[in-house]
Parts: structure tokens; sequence; C-alpha cells
């Protein structure tokens, strides 16, 4: 069981009731929200959240370490617990996104006609294998 509370400590950020529940939300759902999507998951357990502390909170979360803000596809922000490297995967009929837990560990650190590469992310499009099933049937 992962101690939240002491997780913001180690990350300097103080723990409030508001910010243990959006962590705990990222945490236990793999669905890279957005600000809004965990706003309407969690405003009615917690009715005085407003969008801008969860926005200000997520913002905290990844200036610190302990999230990962993505830009993927479209321009749209999301966001997840895993800080560890993979690959997003967005399915173009549902619009899920999967992580897929491979990286290309000779990308980091490397050169790149003389750019040093520090970090990388990569993500790809195409049908997931629900919605290939769902289509034989």
């Amino acid at each position: 069981m992962i101690d939240f509370k002491e997780l913001l400590k180690e990350h300097g950020i103080p723990p409030s009731l508001q910010r243990i529940k959006i962590l705990e939300y990222l945490h236990n759902f793999k669905t890279h929200p957005t600000a809004d999507m965990i706003y309407q998951a969690l405003v009615d357990e917690m009715p005085t959240l407003s969008k801008t502390t969860v926005y200000n909170t997520l913002k905290a979360f990844a200036e610190k370490g302990v999230i990962v803000e993505l830009s993927l596809f479209e321009n749209e922000v999301r966001y997840e617990y895993n800080t560890t490297p993979h690959i997003h995967f967005k399915c173009i009929k549902c619009g899920k996104i999967y992580d897929i837990s491979k990286t290309f560990k000779c990308l980091k650190d490397e050169k790149i006609e003389g750019h040093k590469v520090s970090e990388h992310h990569i993500n790809l499009k195409g049908i997931c294998k629900s919605c290939l099933e769902n289509a034989k049937g």
C-alpha cells in the first residue's frame, strides 16, 4: 500500500486531502485522464474541489516529478502516475490510450545529429486489440 501523504512530503509538497485524492485517482485509474476528467471524477466526493485546484495540483505534481504530464496527440494534456519510460498507444476507433512496456534505452543520453537526448516520448496510433476483435464479431 502506497502512503501518498509520505510520497508528497518526500517531493516537497505539503499533503492535503485534495492532493492525496488526486494522486490516489491517478494511481488507481491508468486512463491517462485530463485535468477535467479528474475533476469530474472527484467533485461528487469532494464538493469543495475546484477545477483551479485540480490544475494547480497537477502542475505542482508534474514539476516535482510525482507524475508525468503528457502532451499526447491532438495537443491534449493528460496525466499519469507511471513515471517509468514506456510507449503510449492511442486507438483511433475508441480513443483509449494504452501503456506499452517497451523502451528504447539506446536513445537515453545519446547524441542524435549533434543533439543530446535527455528524455524521449514515443506515441503510436492505430486500432487497439479490443476494437479489432469487435470488428471481427
